[in-house]
């Protein structure tokens, strides 16, 4: 008797610091290639993955979740197991489960929550390198959160966003979480929303921090998105300090 075909939902943390991104690339190592590799190996069989958005070249992730439809006689515990034992240490799938086969992972998702490192040491701490973004300078966290609640709510995100000519339904989107808290050095600017443009998240984190820095005024930063237009006056913050932290369904 077949064995029928079932969808699985994996959850999966990465440190992305060699990788090319989430998404296949050619003559580029990525996670998806990773996962797919792996998978394909343990059913004999090709697999195509779907994660739950692009995280770029760099970025992280605690929990990315992505999601497989095949056929296999493996438990979902067994599954994780045999992944795990054939990808690289930086890659980890924490959970796989068997969902209805109208789940996927980027279309099912009502939301998502990032978050970006900084340290703030005077000097650099090795341990945080590939994990933070490291800015020595003094940061005025009431000035901060004030632009934070600027941001915060749903706006046209245009201002605040690369735009790489992807295809979008509409350059808004709903910031319902925007915190910045601090643990002695390190810094972290938390983002939940109900979706995010393409380095949306890196783009807040550089003006919240040009604001923190004084660089750029919390009244500048409202005018910036309300003029709905991309400037030099916006830095998008490396990629080694964010994280993909959660994905809601």
């Amino acid at each position: 008797m077949r064995t029928p075909s079932n969808n699985y939902r994996f959850t999966v943390a990465y440190d992305g610091t060699v990788y090319s991104g989430w998404q296949l690339q050619p003559n580029a190592d990525s996670i998806q290639q990773q996962i797919e590799t792996a998978l394909s190996k343990i059913v004999g069989a090709p697999v195509r993955v779907h994660g739950s958005g692009r995280t770029d070249a760099g970025v992280h992730a605690r929990a990315q979740v992505a999601h497989a439809t095949f056929t296999t006689r493996h438990s979902p515990i067994t599954l994780r197991r045999a992944l795990n034992a054939n990808l690289p240490d930086d890659i980890r799938v924490t959970d796989v489960k068997r969902v209805p086969s109208g789940f996927h992972a980027r279309f099912s998702a009502t939301g998502k929550e990032y978050r970006y490192q900084i340290d703030t040491g005077a000097v650099a701490d090795p341990f945080l390198r590939r994990y933070a973004w490291h800015r020595p300078w003094l940061l005025d966290l009431q000035a901060m959160r004030r632009a934070a609640k600027v941001i915060t709510g749903r706006h046209d995100f245009t201002a605040l966003s690369a735009n790489p000519m992807r295809k979008i339904d509409t350059p808004e989107r709903t910031i319902t979480k925007l915190t910045i808290t601090r643990h002695r050095q390190l810094l972290t600017i938390t983002v939940s929303a109900n979706g995010f443009l393409y380095k949306m998240v890196r783009s807040i984190t550089g003006a919240l921090v040009k604001v923190g820095e004084g660089r750029l005024t919390v009244a500048q930063l409202r005018k910036l998105l309300a003029g709905k237009h991309r400037t030099a006056l916006v830095e998008t913050a490396p990629a080694r300090g964010l994280f993909l932290w959660r994905v809601w369904y």
